[in-house]
């Protein structure tokens, strides 16, 4: 029985490569001279550090720009609130991946109404979609990049006939 997974995951490397080129851009830019501003990359959160919030803002374009160019989508960005006053002040983005609960339950709602003969369980991180013909989980794949309520990167992986 064809079946295929949807996953939602972000390449370590490019978003590395992003980041550096983010902090090349930063190092161009006239208005950043002297400023000890920068963009870090641990685990999947990146780190914004500049000496006001201000700048802060104006590196966020930068950093999404860079993504944007790497192929990553920008929505699987989370700001969080801005840490830290006067000297340095430190904004970090978490690279979200991974189909949550709450998401799976959601894409299973969407496959079911769509009533398309195949069947979807969630199984961890990803939904897993089984079906008789491949035309079907194709009409799955379409369904599901079509839907605009779907914030996260979406790649279906494993297709198996």
């Amino acid at each position: 029985m064809p079946s295929f997974d949807v996953v939602s995951e972000i390449d370590k490397h490019e978003a590395q490569n992003a980041v550096d080129q983010a902090n090349r851009e930063l190092e161009r830019r006239y208005d950043f001279k002297g400023a000890n501003a920068q963009f870090a990359l641990q685990d999947w959160s990146v780190t914004l550090t500049a000496s006001d919030e201000f700048q802060v803002d104006q590196m966020k374009p930068m950093l999404e720009g860079a993504l944007i160019k790497r192929s990553i989508k920008v929505s699987c960005l989370e700001y969080s609130d801005p840490q830290g006053a006067g000297k340095q002040v430190k904004v970090v983005a978490t690279l979200r991946q991974g189909i949550d609960k709450d998401l799976g339950r959601k894409m299973l709602k969407l496959i079911k109404d769509s009533k398309i003969k195949v069947q979807a369980a969630i199984q961890g991180e990803m939904v897993r979609v089984t079906g008789k013909k491949r035309d079907d989980l194709q009409q799955v794949m379409a369904l599901l990049k079509a839907d605009e309520s779907i914030t996260l990167p979406l790649m279906f992986k494993n297709f198996k006939d």
